[in-house]
């Protein structure tokens, strides 16, 4: 049977992935153009940037959760063979899914900290309009909402395997055709 202290583990991992998505998406970075003082030119005023550090904490978290299930699970591919049937197909189907789940809330959460990071410095002269670049809304909601896609199908995904692997009974006969002697 499935491993309740690694999908505890797990659970808890994706759910603070999950609650640094979110807070990433909260707090993202904004700007605002600022004149100098003599207002010959101005220039972009970024505010904090600690969603970069809670879309990083997300990624982190995210990735640690996937090498646990994989571990445990042998990457589906090592280890014992799986008992034919229902749980095997499904733990197939659940192992290709949450690995198409975790790029795509990897890749949200790491360009959107990349992205959140960027600052420019650049200034404008002689009255040009000044625009600063900012992270559009909604990637690291799209990194959330993919990193609780990732977190349910995981957790499904360890416990077919788990149910595939416990059931399997390897063939214990004689392994030769078993013919009388002749005379």
């Amino acid at each position: 049977m499935a491993s309740k202290l690694l999908l505890i583990i797990v659970s808890i991992f994706d759910i603070i992935a999950f609650g640094l998505a979110v807070a990433a998406e909260q707090r993202r970075s904004t700007a605002t153009v600022q004149p100098d003082a003599e207002k010959n030119y101005s220039y972009c005023i970024y505010d904090s940037d600690i969603a970069t550090g809670f879309g990083v904490g997300a990624f982190l978290f995210l990735m640690a959760s996937q090498v646990l299930i994989m571990f445990a699970s042998k990457c589906f591919c090592c280890g014992k063979p799986l008992s034919p049937g229902g749980s095997r197909a499904w733990a197939v189907i659940l192992f290709i899914t949450c690995w198409v789940f975790f790029f795509i809330a990897e890749i949200c959460l790491l360009a959107g900290s990349v992205r959140n990071a960027y600052h420019t410095r650049y200034r404008n002269i002689f009255d040009e309009t000044l625009d600063c670049p900012s992270l559009r809304k909604g990637v690291f909601g799209a990194g959330a909402a993919f990193t609780l896609f990732t977190a349910i199908v995981s957790d499904f995904y360890y416990v077919c395997y788990s149910k595939a692997r416990d059931s399997f009974q390897p063939y214990g006969g004689d392994a030769g055709v078993g013919m009388g002697t002749y005379k």
